[in-house]
């Protein structure tokens, strides 16, 4: 795909963004649970208390864990389990499936505007491309597509 194929893309607008995290947040859970067994299992069964190297730890595997499901899932397809029901996708801003430093720097800038009441989000209302701080600082776009899911039915 080359680059003005990308910019003929509709730009998904914030909703769309708000309802993929919605249903994003599910899967995380899930894997959220995993990290908590695993941490469980290692630490003889009893409970991780916060505020100890354990619960650092765990809080750190937590994040990893959430940041390897959205950067490996956008890498594979484009998309997370959230953001197919929606039809929007994430690609370079060239077109075509974005690298995966792209991709990691979107995930890291995505929860510092998360951290910062989803500022990095709401950028996008007053962006002249509608595009979000983790867009922006990653170079890859979020756009709905409806012809590219008609095309892998």
């Amino acid at each position: 795909m080359n680059a003005p194929d990308a910019i003929q893309h509709p730009r998904a607008l914030l909703g769309w963004r708000l309802l993929c995290l919605v249903y994003d947040f599910f899967p995380a859970l899930a894997l959220w649970f995993v990290t908590i067994i695993a941490m469980l299992v290692a630490n003889g069964g009893n409970a991780v208390q916060s505020g100890t190297w354990a619960g650092w730890l765990e809080t750190l595997l937590m994040f990893v864990v959430t940041g390897a499901y959205a950067t490996v899932s956008w890498r594979r397809g484009g998309q997370t389990i959230g953001m197919k029901p929606w039809r929007v996708y994430v690609d370079a801003a060239s077109g075509g499936p974005a690298p995966l430093r792209a991709l990691w720097i979107r995930y890291l800038v995505g929860c510092v505007s998360l951290a910062c009441g989803g500022l990095g989000f709401w950028w996008a209302l007053f962006d002249r491309d509608r595009l979000t701080w983790h867009d922006r600082a990653s170079g890859t776009r979020f756009v709905r597509d409806l012809q590219r899911d008609a095309a892998r039915a």
